[in-house]
């Protein structure tokens, strides 16, 4: 089975909210959708259960037009950031409820609910009611109904966004063994580059109703084609320098000069912006083939195992992410140090000309 947009466009009350989006989804695969608030992974994905009907363009399934469709009459499972359960039945009987719409047998019921559970680590809270679960259990229980529905269109939107961080990092590290033993086709939004990356499959990097690049979700992380795919993808915010290569220099915005080294040397003349992730950006000073900048502390975040320094840097805002504690004192100045070899390089379109040398052969 696939899934497909087809030159897809939305209006709401006269605003674009999704633009001329086409993609294609396979059975069998996790399918995340990345982007910030306003982003148009909802739409899309109300687009894709036939919620919605598109102002514009086609939503196919194995290629028939099934565009405006009823939710109820296509194979589609939906689960929401909200714990949507039903309060007055037993996790049982949440899980077992599609199943008994269907008109299944009680035996195949009993086998599927006990198998979806299993799947989930629910089964000593069969015989319990929702408000008798943890955030997480409860979850899971929305999780499992919809996987035993059988559906082959399986929707999460934001499902662990309410959840704690201990409850959010385990579940992260179960769904994608869940996902891979269902084979329907996953489709998860999420506004954080770090779930994207645990989770892993593909990624669509969208940017105000736009889709900026699909791929391996490692490749795209490594290898953005644009600044704004690279700035979606990155969190802490991507930092960026103006830079102008020119007789085999590298001219800095705020005067720093330095040889054109490591991803620079192969350049043509010309002005290039620099885009460098936090854990990019080094704390350090003498080290051989860098180039350092003097900037001045502004707030350092511990969170245990890393700190995060906000620098000023001339008219820039830089973070880095540095592992241990750093009590960095406001005011405090140090050198910010990159290398050369370890950065993204954008043109004047905002196009990616060079990146690091392992991005390349990914």
């Amino acid at each position: 089975m696939s899934v497909a947009l087809d030159h897809v466009s939305q209006m709401v009350d006269g605003v674009t909210t999704i633009r001329d989006v086409s993609l294609t989804l396979e059975r069998g695969t996790l399918n995340v959708l990345l982007g910030p608030t306003l982003a148009g992974k909802t739409s899309i994905m109300r687009l894709l259960a036939g919620l919605d009907k598109p102002t514009q363009g086609r939503v196919l399934v194995d290629g028939k037009d099934v565009t405006g469709v009823d939710i109820r009459k296509r194979s589609v499972a939906m689960v929401y950031q909200q714990f949507i359960n039903y309060p007055s039945l037993t996790v049982y009987e949440n899980i077992a409820s599609p199943l008994r719409v269907q008109g299944k047998p009680k035996a195949e019921i009993e086998t599927r609910v006990h198998e979806a559970a299993a799947l989930l680590k629910l089964e000593p809270y069969l015989k319990r009611m929702p408000l008798q679960l943890s955030g997480g259990q409860q979850q899971r229980t929305a999780i499992a109904r919809a996987l035993v529905k059988g559906a082959d269109l399986v929707l999460l939107d934001e499902p662990l966004a309410n959840l704690d961080y201990k409850l959010r990092e385990e579940l992260r590290t179960e769904l994608p063994k869940i996902f891979e033993a269902s084979g329907a086709i996953f489709v998860y939004a999420t506004t954080e580059p770090s779930e994207a990356l645990l989770l892993g499959g593909s990624t669509v990097c969208l940017w105000e109703g736009q889709v900026l690049q699909v791929g391996q979700t490692s490749k795209v992380y490594r290898h953005p084609e644009t600044l704004k795919a690279a700035e979606v993808f990155s969190d802490p915010p991507l930092n960026l320098v103006a830079i102008e290569k020119k007789n085999g220099n590298v001219h800095y915005a705020g005067g720093a000069t330095a040889p054109a080294s490591g991803l620079y040397a192969d350049l043509a003349d010309g002005s290039y912006r620099v885009g460098f992730r936090a854990h990019q950006l080094e704390v350090a000073s003498g080290l051989a083939g860098r180039h350092a900048f003097p900037a001045e502390v502004t707030v350092t975040e511990i969170t245990g195992s890393e700190s995060f320094v906000h620098l000023k840097r001339d008219a820039s805002n830089w973070v880095a992410v540095l592992q241990g504690v750093h009590e960095f004192q406001p005011g405090h100045m140090l050198d910010a140090v990159l290398d050369p070899a370890n950065l993204f390089v954008f043109d004047g379109s905002d196009r990616l000309v060079a990146a690091p040398n392992t991005v390349q052969g990914a």
